[in-house]
């Protein structure tokens, strides 16, 4: 199986930053990437930002102008920096990558990351 690989999470206390990187695999060409979150155990993943290859961005309105996505030159690397961090933010974040690998449509998610952010 393709597998990306998600880092940056972890503990942050209110107000502070924290940034997830999500690099895709090599033979990768990402069309569109996604940041999603379970904040409940067993629940949905619900959207975060998405990033599509044009350059288009769509935030959940909760997040719009505090989490900021982007990616490096390459389009192999994509973030989500967290600023601001309040606890209900805390989740477990995952990484989303819609695409071709090896020119064969195909999509693929992490395995998440947990940030927990303590009052």
């Amino acid at each position: 199986q393709v597998q990306l690989v998600e880092s940056g999470g972890g503990l942050a206390q209110t107000g502070e930053s924290l940034t997830l990187s999500c690099v895709a695999p090599e033979g990768f060409t990402v069309d569109q990437m996604g940041w999603y979150r379970r904040q409940i155990p067993g629940g949905e993943r619900d959207l975060v930002a998405k990033l599509t290859s044009d350059g288009s961005v769509n935030y959940v309105n909760s997040v719009k102008d505090r989490f900021p996505i982007s990616r490096d030159n390459a389009k192999t690397t994509f973030y989500l920096r967290m600023n601001n961090l309040k606890p209900e933010y805390s989740a477990i974040y995952y990484c989303n990558l819609d695409g071709w690998y090896d020119w064969v449509p195909y999509e693929t998610w992490g395995r998440g990351i947990q940030v927990t952010v303590s009052s």
